[in-house]
């Protein structure tokens, strides 16, 4: 099989190929291409995954292109992970937001939004390509911020495709070590949006151990995802670590404007990995790469793509998806995350209990921002990412939605083709 990787550039790669250089029994994969324009970090990183293959003694190897088609010609699967605008543009989306007294973050408000606006019309042009190349039957894997979006994007066009997010396999694998349970033995009643959901229970063969975890360790848990406590008990929940941009929003904006935009951090662990990656002596996964972030993305991706190719039966995963009627207050059309069954025809929602109002009200209102945030990325205009920016919980006044929008399309103006020169 080969696997195609869009971004392959990314520094984050190499955490990629260990899962697939640890799941050679399961995902029988030959060639790997990494797909990227920049050829100094695409050739650093491609030569470093053929020595973590071989090095694990996994028969598949690496190459590298700059050409797109070329890359996915005859993938079975590709997996898209982008940066339109690398960490600078990330540094905006991070800052700008403050000025209005609004949180700062790549995949949630103004920031967000305004790395949907770069970000969905080059995954489209992307996915068109691949269609064309690759053909109808090849999936498409999206890690690309903001993912809901994106996948909706990619959905609504007719793209064969499905978001992948790491949250949901990290607390999975966290609770699993908290209860001395087996990894494959926890499953998650994950309920909501891409960075905006409640694990509501936590089942071991079939039995909901979350009462147990508030009970026992819901002061790590509380420290690990930015949560109270009680506020946790009492909704008998585990939210997502990105709810503390909308529960502790002051907070938050208080304490991004005194410490190190994360963009900065990353940026230099990057080239801190980058000289890594070029010693010939290095042949396993860096510690360094823990900090670059998204923990068990590898093995979340490993695992969906041989759900999706290997012709077995289904298999269950937390995916963004297509609503259908999985929440009867959302659209059919709405891309939600939750557990599904993952086959060759791709994924289908498992049912959930009725979705508590208190949680529903903030998943719809997202909802409907994200719609908004979809029509400015595909159609352009200031004004529909003014409106995007006013349904948006986090900003809904006027005066920040008009002032936020105009910043934001200053800022990002050389990648947004709309807002001219």
């Amino acid at each position: 099989m080969k696997l195609a990787v869009v971004g392959g550039g990314s520094t984050y790669t190499p955490e990629l190929i260990d899962g697939i250089a640890g799941r050679r029994s399961t995902l029988d994969v030959d060639e790997i291409v990494l797909i990227d324009p920049d050829a100094y970090r695409v050739e650093a990183v491609g030569d470093f995954s053929n020595r973590l293959l071989s090095h694990a003694g996994h028969p598949a190897r690496v190459r590298t292109t700059a050409n797109l088609e070329e890359g996915v010609e005859g993938a079975s699967a590709v997996l898209i992970q982008l940066r339109v605008g690398g960490q600078r543009a990330r540094r905006g989306d991070e800052t700008f937001p403050h000025a209005c007294g609004c949180v700062g973050q790549e995949t949630t408000g103004a920031g967000g939004l305004a790395k949907a606006l770069r970000t969905v019309p080059v995954v489209l042009d992307i996915a068109d390509r691949v269609r064309k190349i690759a053909g109808d039957d090849t999936w498409i894997v999206n890690f690309t911020n903001p993912v809901g979006i994106v996948t909706r994007a990619l959905l609504n066009e007719g793209h064969r495709a499905v978001g992948l997010c790491n949250v949901a396999i990290h607390l999975q694998r966290t609770f699993a070590h908290l209860l001395g349970a087996g990894i494959d033995d926890v499953k998650l009643v994950h309920t909501g949006l891409n960075h905006l959901s409640w694990e509501r229970q936590v089942l071991v063969n079939g039995e909901d151990r979350l009462p147990e975890l508030l009970a026992e360790h819901a002061e790590f848990l509380g420290e690990h995802v930015t949560a109270p406590v009680e506020w946790m008990r009492r909704m008998n929940v585990v939210p997502s670590y990105y709810l503390k941009y909308y529960y502790g929003h002051d907070e938050q904006v208080t304490k991004q404007r005194t410490e190190r935009p994360r963009a900065d951090v990353v940026s230099d662990v990057e080239e801190e990995l980058l000289k890594v990656y070029l010693d010939p002596e290095v042949v396993t996964k860096p510690e360094q790469l823990e900090k670059r972030g998204g923990a068990y993305y590898s093995e979340a991706a490993v695992q969906l793509v041989h759900a999706l190719t290997s012709g077995g039966p289904a298999e269950e995963h937390v995916v963004n998806v297509r609503n259908e009627g999985t929440f009867d207050f959302l659209p059919d059309d709405a891309v939600i995350e939750v557990p599904s069954l993952v086959d060759g025809k791709g994924p289908r929602p498992i049912p959930q209990a009725p979705v508590e109002q208190r949680f529903a009200g903030l998943i719809a209102g997202v909802t409907s921002y994200e719609h908004l945030a979809l029509e400015a990325a595909i159609k352009g205009g200031r004004d529909r990412v003014a409106d995007a920016l006013l349904a948006h919980p986090l900003i809904g006044q006027y005066t920040k939605a008009d002032q936020l929008a105009d910043t934001l399309v200053q800022v990002n103006r050389q990648f947004l083709p709309w807002a001219g020169a």
